[in-house]
């Protein structure tokens, strides 16, 4: 009986300990915030409170989830070119995040090649791609128009890829990349050129990105 209780004891005091931790960090947070601005650089504190919020909201069953399609040429195809359309404005081609969008995030799009993506198990990935990460600007893509569960699988495939990725894929995923008005004019004006159409009467605008 007795030692139940300090059993009980000893959790209640280990939950105080650790809420009494959050509220230190955030209270930390709170003095040496200089406002909200999407501009800085998180703290130490905030990567440490993010890394334990986004691992607390994670489902009880994610982690131990398998990954359901084969690790194949023709899957990692897939998952490249899904990437490329939908992934790569934040993450960049190669995941290192170093892009105009992923670069003003708040916190910033992370390099997806580091051990602290590629340590996670498949489950977990497949979780985030399919619920996002609230306070962050990673969306939520499952029941997304054009996009299923067996989409975020392939990614996952893809995502483990990362770190091997060619110089040739990343030639052909930018072919694939979401092209602005302007790029596509461009293009559209090049082809034409090419073929010798209206040449003179439509010159070519180059636009510098």
């Amino acid at each position: 009986m007795i030692e139940g209780l300090n059993r009980i004891g000893y959790f209640v005091l280990g939950a105080v300990a650790v809420g009494a931790a959050a509220s230190a960090a955030t209270a930390l947070f709170i003095v040496n915030a200089h406002g909200f601005s999407a501009s800085q650089q998180p703290s130490s504190v905030e990567r440490w409170v993010a890394r334990r919020a986004r691992s607390a909201a994670l489902a009880s069953d994610a982690r131990t989830r398998a990954n359901p399609v084969p690790d194949t040429p023709e899957v990692l195809a897939q998952g490249r070119g899904h990437w490329a359309d939908h992934c790569a404005i934040c993450h960049g081609n190669d995941g290192a995040g170093d892009t105009p969008m992923g670069k003003r995030t708040y916190p910033p799009a992370p390099d997806m090649r580091q051990p602290e993506t590629q340590q996670m198990t498949d489950g977990e990935l497949f979780y985030i791609i399919q619920n996002g990460i609230r306070l962050s600007g990673m969306p939520a893509w499952g029941g997304g128009p054009g996009h299923d569960e067996e989409d975020s699988w392939k990614l996952v495939r893809f995502i483990r890829h990362l770190p091997q990725l060619s110089v040739e894929e990343k030639k052909e995923m930018q072919k694939l990349n979401p092209k602005s008005p302007d790029e596509l004019k461009e293009e559209e004006e090049e082809e034409r050129f090419l073929r010798g159409e209206n040449s003179n009467d439509h010159p070519i605008e180059h636009h510098h990105h």
